[in-house]
Parts: C-alpha cells; structure tokens; sequence
C-alpha cells in the first residue's frame, strides 16, 4: 500500500473510533478529517470544500425545510388527530402509532415525526395508565423503519441516490426504495406492535411516568417574608445569587397576588412578599433561619401561585441546553422560567440543579407564565412532552403545503426537474408563501448533520482516488472467496448495520457506499444491489441510544438504560436481514 493509503486507513480508524467515543461531536470529527485530507494534498484544495454544495447536502437541507412547512400549515397536525384514535389493546395502540410514524418518516425528516407524535404517544400511555416506555421504543423503531421507504425518508437514501449518479449517471428514483424497504419496514412494524414491546424489561414497562417520578411538593416551598425579615430592601437578583451559595435557588417572588418579574433587576423585597423557594429539606431550615422567613408550603399543582404552570420536556440533540449547566443559562432572568426538576433515564436527579448538566434525552420540568413559557420551551430548542394546540383551523395553509410538497416530489420523479431542484422550489414556495417564517430558514436545519456531510464527501471521495476504498473491497472479497456474492450482500448489510449503530447513519453510508459498489464491481454483479443494501443497513440503528437521534430523544422520557435497546432492537436487526436479503435478489437481482 502506498503511503497515502495507510494515512487514509489510520484517518478513517482515527475517525470511526471518535465517532464511537463521543468526547467531539460528529461534526467536529468530519471537519478534521477534511482538512486533514486538505493538508496532506490527497484532496485538491479547490475541491475539499465541494462536499457543501453536494446534491447529497443540500437536499437533506431542502428536504428539514419542508419538513417544518408542513408542521407549520397544520397538514401533518391534521394527518394525526385524525388518524390518532385511543385504543384499548396495548398492541392495537403501539401497531397504530408505529403505522403513522412510519407513513410520516417516509415524507418527512423522522426526527420531526417522532416529535410530533411523542406528545400524543405520552398522552396516549397516561391514559390507559401504561407506561410511556411501553409505546416510546416501538415508535421511535417505526420511525426510523419509515424513512427506507423513500428516496427523501432519510440522508443514507439520498446520499446512495447520488453516489449511484455519481457512478452510473442517473440516481435513484424516488420509490425505487419502496420494495425492499416497505417489506423491511412493514416487518418491522408488526415486529415492535406483537412481540418488540414485551421486550422491554418489566421494571421499564413498571415505572412511572415523569411527572410522577418528579414529586415536586417535597422540594418546592412558600415563605412569607416578614417586616423583620433582612431580606426587606434588599434587590431580588442578589437573594438569588446567595440562595445559589446555600444550595437553593429563589424560584419567584408574590406580592399582592401578583408574580413579580425576576428579569428585573432593580426590584426588592418589601414585607409579606411570598417567596418560592427551591431547596432540599436540610437547606431548607437553615435559609427559612437565616432569613427569618415564615414557610407556607406548596401542597398541589392546583395550589401553584398566581396562574403559574407545569410542562415537562425532553432536551433534543439541537437544544440551547445540551452541555450546559442550569446556573450558566440563567433561565430565569433570560426566558423568566424556572427550573424545578430534571430526570435522566427514569431517574430524578436530587442533587443541585444549578451544576446539572443536560445531556440529550433529559426531560426537564419547567415553570413559568402560561403566556410565555411556550415560547422560551421553543427558544431553548425543547420538545414539550404535552400536546400541543392543533393548526387545523386554516386548511387552506394546510392544502398549499399538502400541494406544494406534492408537486415538487411528481416533478422530481416523472424527470422534469431534479430532486433538489424540486424540492428547492418547493422550500423557496412555502417560504414565500409564509409557511416558513424567514427568521426560522436556519433555525429548522440540522447543521450538525449538514456539516457532517459536507465534510464527509471529500473524505469519501479522498478514498476512492487514492484507491483505498479498492483495497478495502479487495480484501473483503479475498476473505470470502469462494462465496456465493449473495453472501458479501448479506455480510455488507451487517457490517453497514452494525456501524450505524455506533456512529450518525448519515456517515455510515458516506464510508460504505464506495466500498459496497467497489466489491460489486470486482464481482461482476449488479451493484444497485448493494447500494441498496447499505441503504437499509445504515437506517437500520436499533442496538443504542447513540447510532439514531431518535433512539437518544426518546431516552429520558422512557426512562430507558442503555442496554434496554438491544432486547428488541437484535431480534428486530436479525428479522431485518432475513427479511431484506431475499427482497433485494428478487428486486435487484445480482446478474442485471
């Protein structure tokens, strides 16, 4: 091998392994192979950068606006309260939501299906009294599965479409994916609605439900402030501060009914102000001694003071929480929220919220004013775990939405346009129209995902010049020689399954596409087969938390273990590839 090779081999390791360790983001890790490849003169400079202006890229940009026009009309509101009806049967229940979940994954990015329906799905178990693991698992599985059924269900379609154009001159077609995908993703479904479920340890399917776990009464407190008080005269945002030095945080102020304003910052106490205090019982009775204060105690939410109100949400992989520490957002003077509790895989976290650090999947209690305390959930990047008013009051957003996305996807398939152009049109249409509100373009695009693939390509690309993807290939094909290609079929779908469970399925198909069609090559078979393959394998993450965003959302309010994944995700992976195999000779056979 030449120098170059074995650099590229140890680049792709370095990276492969970085991706599974999680100390840098993702995105991070791709920007240093790139300029790694840039600076060792593999990739040309004028080219490094080209991965940003990737169809690959810009249609997974295209396809994140669209996603939220759609929210945004109402059409997909509409769509679920519809078709959402209570059921009885566990099974009838998780088989219902897994069929929407999977139809609106196939249309639109899968991150935003399941963040529509987890409130509904939460609702759904606290009403037949389940637990929300029951229903989370299998929806956040069914929504993954739904993305194989289309060219725009996920990236690792549409980045094979456009390595096979790369290739062949001419993508896939927007259903070519619907055969082996729509077996694989109907299999699955009825896997995870009659047996997936039941594999969910008992004490996860046992628990309770947040709000339950979170018991808040026993660390939030009311106390009247005396005219002896020494807090009287003195400004709110300096108790603030000290309470942080005892332990506890001064979660509002009440005075004549009335929930004074923390942002604030000139205000101070005055005599029979009510304060809510936020403290564990031990520093509780030293901060009720040192300020003289007289508790009241809150015994209820009904009891909350001054119309405040409760919602609990879960911290996505974009939200302004991840990696910080609740004293470092300063919630309260910022958004004038509180934050009163947080829960981490089924567990309430008793410790000092100020020096909590979020993680994705954490699901946080917050208070606030019913007035503003949804647009600091939006402006935090949270997901409410509560149902949301319904847009279905304007149909005619919701028709032009309907028809504009519809029209763009008959466009790109009949070959009038290209697929980002079509969808460009149709992104620039629901902007224009207002759909998209031009403040909230970039706030819906996934740049963490987009940066990884415009960074990745060259990478790629870096492997297939210097022909390194060749000597990959040539040694899986050495390794099996004497096996029939169906087996090397099978063995790539495994390999690509067992890497998107550890790494962003978007960089699995980036590393896998080549090697795949390089293998087809040196096998004289068809290799729409195999790019077909690493499509299904690389939206195929189901062992962990880690390989789908999906699969972490839905880690707090499940209340799942790292571990619990596997139980049905294995099974679900094993029934995957018997399944997927066999469709992909009958509906790309290998001698074309």
């Amino acid at each position: 091998m030449s120098p170059a090779q074995i650099f590229l081999l140890c680049l792709l390791g370095t990276v492969l392994v970085l991706f599974i360790w999680g100390r840098w983001r993702y995105d991070v890790v791709a920007v240093g192979a790139m300029l790694l490849v840039a600076v060792t003169g593999i990739m040309p400079p004028q080219d490094v950068f080209l991965g940003f202006g990737h169809p690959a890229t810009l249609t997974v940009a295209m396809v994140l606006i669209i996603s939220r026009g759609l929210l945004n009309s109402g059409v997909i509101d509409l769509l679920a309260e519809r078709v959402l009806r209570p059921l009885g049967s566990t099974t009838g229940q998780i088989g219902l939501m897994s069929l929407v979940a999977s139809g609106l994954s196939s249309l639109m990015n899968n991150v935003g299906a399941l963040a529509l329906l987890m409130p509904a799905a939460v609702r759904s178990a606290a009403k037949a009294k389940r637990s929300p693991a029951v229903i989370l698992m299998p929806l956040s599985f069914a929504s993954i599965l739904g993305g194989m059924l289309t060219l725009i269900g996920t990236p690792p379609n549409i980045i094979v479409a456009e390595f096979r154009s790369e290739v062949s001159g001419s993508p896939f077609a927007m259903f070519d994916f619907t055969p082996v995908g729509g077996a694989v993703a109907l299999t699955g479904v009825l896997f995870v609605s009659i047996v997936g479920w039941r594999l969910i340890p008992r004490k996860r399917r046992a628990r309770l439900s947040a709000s339950e776990l979170f018991r808040i009464e026993d660390y939030v407190t009311e106390a009247v402030v005396p005219e002896k008080s020494p807090l009287v005269g003195r400004r709110l945002s300096e108790v603030d501060d000290e309470a942080g030095e005892k332990d506890a945080d001064l979660l509002g102020v009440i005075r004549n009914e009335r929930r004074l304003d923390m942002r604030a910052g000139g205000r101070t106490f005055q005599a029979d102000d009510v304060a809510l205090i936020e403290a564990a019982p031990e520093a509780l009775d030293s901060i009720l001694h040192d300020w003289g204060l007289e508790a009241v105690g809150v015994e209820n939410d009904e009891e909350r003071p001054s119309g405040l109100t409760l919602i609990e949400a879960v911290v996505p992989s974009r939200s302004l929480l991840l990696g910080r520490s609740a004293a470092s957002l300063r919630l309260r003077r910022r958004y004038d929220v509180n934050l009163l509790a947080v829960s981490r895989a089924s567990e309430p976290f008793r410790g000092r919220l100020r020096s909590f650090q979020f993680r994705t999947g954490d699901v946080v209690l917050l208070e606030g004013d019913p007035a503003n305390l949804p647009e600091a959930v939006a402006d935090l990047g949270l997901l409410p775990l509560a149902e949301r008013d319904l847009r279905v009051g304007r149909p005619r957003r919701a028709f032009l939405a309907g028809g504009l996305f519809l029209l763009a996807i008959a466009l790109a398939s009949l070959g009038v346009l290209s697929l980002p152009v079509a969808l460009g049109c149709a992104a620039l249409a629901m902007i224009l129209a207002g759909l998209v509100p031009v403040r909230e373009i970039y706030d819906h695009i996934d740049w963490p995902v987009i940066v990884l693939l415009g960074a990745m390509i060259p990478v790629g690309q870096a492997l297939e010049i210097s022909g390194t993807t060749a000597k990959i290939a040539s040694g899986l094909v050495s390794v099996s020689a004497g096996l029939p290609p169906a087996v090397l079929l099978a063995l790539i779908l495994v390999v690509t399954m067992t890497l998107s469970d550890v790494i962003n399925n978007a960089a699995t198909a980036v590393v896998m596409a080549p090697i795949a069609l390089t293998i087809a090559q040196q096998l004289g078979v068809n290799p729409d087969a195999f790019l077909m393959a690493v499509a299904i394998g690389a939206s195929s993450a189901f062992l962990t938390p880690i390989g789908h965003q999906n699969n972490a959302l839905i880690l707090g309010p499940g209340g799942y273990r790292f571990g619990d994944y596997w139980r049905m995700g294995l099974p679900l992976e094993v029934l995957i590839v018997l399944v997927a195999v066999p469709m992909l000779l009958v509906v790309w056979p290998l001698q074309a």
